[in-house]
């Protein structure tokens, strides 16, 4: 499908616009001076760690635990992540550690 140049103009302002109002909506909403509401502050607290669970849960899916290697990468990585994370405290580094420990498993190990 190809636009015309108007539609093309007109796709490029509403994705500009929308970007632009899921930026400037908070400071409307929650003026300096005014109590940000205890609802807000919750969820800013809260869905942080909801996230990491998602990305995790959704990392998983499609690990087979009964069949070889029964989740060992996958399981040795996420420990790798915690670990790192714990000593360091460097995302970068506990990122790129359970990634490269997961590469080598999988492709070195249990090839």
């Amino acid at each position: 499908m190809y636009l015309t140049a108007p539609q093309t103009l007109l796709m490029i302002l509403a994705v500009a616009l929308g970007a632009q109002l899921t930026r400037w909506l908070p400071f409307l909403l929650f003026p300096e001076g005014k109590a940000v509401p205890k609802t807000v502050i919750y969820l800013g607290k809260l869905l942080p760690a909801a996230a990491m669970g998602l990305l995790v849960v959704y990392c998983l899916r499609g690990v087979s635990f009964t069949a070889p290697p029964h989740g060992i990468p996958e399981a040795a990585a996420i420990l790798a992540v915690v670990l790192l994370h714990r000593w360091r405290g460097n995302v970068l580094l506990s990122i790129a550690g359970g990634t490269a420990l997961y590469m080598v498993l999988v492709q070195a190990v249990f090839a």
